[in-house]
C-alpha cells in the first residue's frame, strides 16, 4: 500500500468501488489492539480498569451500573487481504462528524441547533471511523460546516470552517499514510471552486481520487425494525449497478441516551435487513450518531460483522485471519459464540 489518493463526487448520496491504497475517499450528498485489563461488559468504575480500545461507560437508563465498552475499532486491513476494492470493506461512518457536543461558537452567537457526536473529528479517526459525513454551506465568505435546514447557514446554526475540520483530515493522514479516510459530503455551496478551494488550502488534494474513476450513488435510510428503505432521490437499494450500499443508522433527533441503547441487538438487526434489502449484499458504510455509545460492542462490533461477512463470510472480521492461516470454517477466537442482545464476543 504505497499510494495516496483522494476519491471524489458531487451531488447526492454516492458510491463505487476501488482498489484499497492509502487514500481519502470523498463522497458528495485505528483499530487499537492492547492488552486488556478487563473485557467487554465487565463492570468498571473509571477507563483505567479497561483494557485498550474500551472506555467505562454507564448506560442509562435502561442499565444499572458502568462497564467497559468497545471504543474503537478492528482495522480489517491488518487482518486481512488489504488489495482487494473499497466495496470488499465496511466502515464505520459518523452522522455529522462536525456536530460536536461543546464545540464552541466561532460566530460570537449561541449555536441552537442539534449535536451528533461527543469527540473531535481527530479522535473519531484514531478511533477507528473511516467515514465522515460533513454538510458544507456557503457562509461568511467561505465554505463552512452548518447543521442548518433550507439549505441556508445561520450564525445560531454553524459549528465551524470547513478548512479546519479539513485540516485535521489531512494531519491525520499525513500521520498514517496507509490508513483510507471517505468524505461524504451533503453540498451546499454554490461559491465557484468554493470546495476546491477548501481542498487545496487544506492540502488534502495530493490525496485525490481520480474524478474520471468515480461512482455515482446509492441509498440509505431508517431504523424501523425489520424495514430497511431508500430515500426517494436514492437509487434503489437493489439496484447493482451501483456498487456501494451505504446504510444510515440514526433518528432525525439525535439523544444520547437512546444511542446507547439503539448500539445493540437493533444494530445487529438492521444489518442484517438491509443486506436482503440491497440485494443480498452487505454495508459497505454504516452511519450512526453518538458512535461509542452502547451496551458492549456497539457501532464497532458491527463493523466487524460487515468486515467479517464481506472478507470471509464469517461472523466477525477477527476470524478471518484464523480462517485463512487454518482453513478451518468461521469461527471467533478466543469466542466460541456472539452474544447479539449484548454484542459481545463470549468464550
Amino acid at each position: 500500500m504505497a499510494r495516496k489518493d483522494l476519491f471524489v463526487g458531487r451531488g447526492k448520496k454516492m458510491g463505487g468501488a476501488f482498489t484499497a491504497a492509502p487514500a481519502l475517499a470523498l463522497v458528495l450528498l485505528v483499530a487499537l489492539s492492547v492488552a486488556a485489563t478487563a473485557n467487554v461488559g465487565d463492570s468498571c468504575s473509571t477507563a483505567v480498569d479497561c483494557g485498550g480500545g474500551q472506555w467505562c461507560f454507564d448506560c442509562q437508563p435502561e442499565f444499572a451500573g458502568s462497564s467497559c465498552v468497545r471504543s474503537a475499532a478492528t482495522n480489517p486491513f491488518q487482518l486481512t487481504n488489504n488489495s482487494l476494492p473499497f466495496n470488499k470493506y465496511a466502515y464505520l461512518t459518523t452522522h455529522n462528524s462536525f456536530a460536536i457536543v461543546g464545540e464552541p461558537s466561532h460566530t460570537g452567537v449561541p449555536r441552537i441547533t442539534f449535536d451528533n457526536q461527543e469527540d473531535t473529528v481527530t479522535d473519531q479517526l484514531n478511533n477507528g471511523v473511516r467515514a465522515l459525513m460533513l454538510d458544507t454551506y456557503d457562509f461568511k465568505g467561505d465554505v463552512w460546516l452548518c447543521h442548518s435546514n433550507g439549505g441556508k447557514c445561520n450564525d445560531f446554526t454553524a459549528f465551524e470552517p470547513a478548512l479546519d475540520t479539513f485540516k485535521e483530515i489531512e494531519a491525520f493522514l499525513g500521520a498514517n499514510p496507509s490508513e483510507i479516510v471517505t468524505l461524504i459530503l451533503e453540498d451546499y455551496v454554490h461559491a465557484p471552486n468554493g470546495l476546491t478551494n477548501v481542498f487545496k488550502a487544506s492540502g488534502l488534494m495530493k490525496y485525490w481520487f481520480p474524478v474520471s474513476k468515480m461512482p455515482q450513488k446509492d441509498g440509505d435510510d431508517g431504523m424501523d425494525a425489520g424495514k430497511c428503505s431508500n430515500r426517494a432521490e436514492s437509487a434503489p437499494l437493489n439496484d447493482k449497478t451501483k456498487s456501494l450500499v451505504l446504510v444510515n443508522y440514526f433518528p432525525s433527533v439525535p439523544v444520547k441516551v437512546t444511542a446507547c441503547l439503539q448500539h445493540s441487538k437493533s444494530l445487529t438487526d438492521m444489518v442484517n435487513t438491509c443486506y436482503g434489502a440491497a440485494g443480498n449484499r452487505w454495508a459497505n458504510l454504516l452511519a450512526v450518531d453518538y458512535y461509542k455509545r452502547s451496551d458492549g460492542g456497539g457501532a464497532f462490533q458491527a463493523t466487524d460483522l460487515l468486515n467479517g461477512r464481506l472478507l470471509c463470510g464469517c461472523q466477525d472480521v477477527k476470524a478471518c485471519s484464523v480462517r485463512r492461516e487454518t482453513g478451518h470454517t468461521c469461527f471467533l477466537p478466543p469466542c466460541a459464540s456472539v452474544d447479539l442482545d449484548m454484542m459481545l464476543c463470549e468464550s
